[in-house]
């Protein structure tokens, strides 16, 4: 099955086609679509040494953080919020829709787990006024308290989507939601969904993540998950090279406005592009490992092309999940070799893949909406942006990665991999508007 033609605005299923309408990002490159496009096509790394708190006898020292946003030095929920109202406003203001402070649809934002930090614990343990055997329920008397009573709002899992509702205008309850690496994704996807069923004719769909911390880094560290190529910033993200050792912790936002494609053509928006199919599969195999036989994402990427009405040959490229890690690189390059056979070799060059992670770091909670924008940036500007720190090729992965520099390319229909820990796997396909 081919593409909906041009003079349908319903799919293959009879369901609306979805529309995406504006688009907004924020990254290390840079806040909005113009800077940080700019950057990915020229082969610019966001990475760099961490500044803004103490990276003492810390493993990792880098990251792809977000410093210049008012507060970036706050606590995750804060930074988070921050960036998802920047990449909405950008998202919102180019759809043209509604009014200021009143969006006409609903709101689904994948926002990072939330738990009191460092910080903030230690300041309450001092104000609890005890010096050992600190309970929780003397750290929640204080937390309870004086100038600590707003950190119970700040650490509450809901409190960044009720504020995103609030300055927006969004209709309903806010959708919070947490799918680990593939959130940002998620968000899209019951975006996307709610508009097929006729609950909405419109949606805001955000991934933010602003969780770079120390507490953060230790973790992943200790699952030997990041990489701690210290000394070269900018190289350490090396997706599918043989020599990588870990991804980059990044931060930022991505955001879509998505409408039903009659309503928005009746209101004479002008149409980005289409979320043609969304394809999502749980896998049970490990809290944070993927089944190593790829099955789970194999699954996903079949569903979300099939949800598309079409076919394997169809996809012009793909937006890999590609962090860099040793186990999640290998896993999708076989996920991709099942799907979509000899069109992945190197040789062939008729399917190129390529990562933009190893320019922003892993945005993870925000990655599949900051990466569902540069898909549809691919699709709009007829540009594939590169792998960049490509210079030892993994010869277990014989992919087309787009090596270290942009390549022109024709492009109207964009597979994007999300694959998160804890086996969430959502992937989506993103194509150019029927016609266009």
């Amino acid at each position: 099955m081919t593409s909906v033609p041009s003079s349908s605005t319903r799919d293959a299923l009879g369901r609306p086609l979805v529309a995406v309408t504006g688009a907004g990002v924020v990254t290390s490159l840079g806040q909005g679509k113009a800077d940080n496009w700019s950057a990915l096509t020229q082969g610019r790394s966001g990475v760099h040494r961490i500044t803004r708190f103490s990276t003492d006898n810390l493993r990792t020292t880098i990251a792809a953080t977000v410093d210049y946003v008012e507060g970036a030095v706050s606590s995750a929920p804060f930074l988070s919020e921050k960036l998802a109202v920047l990449a909405a406003g950008e998202a919102i203001a180019q759809s043209g829709i509604g009014t200021p402070g009143d969006f006409p649809g609903a709101l689904f934002i994948a926002v990072p787990p939330v738990e009191m930090e460092w910080p903030q614990r230690i300041a309450l343990a001092r104000a609890s006024g005890r010096t050992d055997d600190i309970t929780y329920a003397d750290l929640l008397r204080a937390a309870g308290s004086g100038a600590f009573s707003a950190w119970h709002d700040l650490f509450l899992f809901g409190t960044v989507a009720e504020h995103i509702a609030e300055r927006f205008g969004t209709r309903g309850s806010p959708i919070s939601l947490s799918t680990a690496c593939s959130s940002g994704a998620t968000a899209i996807q019951l975006g996307v969904e709610a508009i097929r069923r006729g609950e909405t004719q419109a949606a805001l769909a955000i991934g933010t993540d602003g969780s770079v911390h120390a507490e953060a880094l230790i973790r992943f560290s200790l699952l030997s998950a990041l990489s701690t190529h210290n000394d070269d910033p900018a190289g350490a993200s090396r997706p599918f090279s043989k020599n990588r050792d870990g991804f980059v912790m990044g931060e930022g936002a991505g955001a879509f406005v998505l409408e039903d494609y009659d309503a928005a053509r009746a209101r004479g928006a002008t149409i980005l592009g289409i979320v043609a199919g969304c394809g999502e599969r749980g896998d049970g195999f490990h809290r944070t490992r993927t089944s190593p036989d790829g099955g789970p994402a194999i699954a996903a990427i079949r569903e979300a092309v099939s949800d598309a009405g079409l076919t394997p040959d169809d996809i012009d490229y793909i937006n890999a999940h590609g962090t860099s890690t040793p186990e999640n690189d290998k896993m999708e390059s076989l996920a991709c070799l099942a799907v979509f056979g000899e069109r992945m070799n190197a040789a062939s060059g008729s399917l190129p893949i390529s990562s933009n992670k190893s320019m922003i770091g892993h945005t993870l909670t925000a990655a599949g909406a900051v990466e569902a924008v540069f898909s549809l940036l691919t699709i709009l500007n007829g540009r594939l942006p590169p792998t960049i720190n490509y210079e030892l090729p993994d010869p277990a992965i014989g992919l087309d990665v787009v090596p270290n520099t942009a390549r022109d390319a024709t492009v109207s229909r964009v597979l994007s991999n999300s694959f998160g820990f804890g086996g969430q796997n959502t992937c989506l396909v993103i194509t150019a508007e029927p016609g266009a």
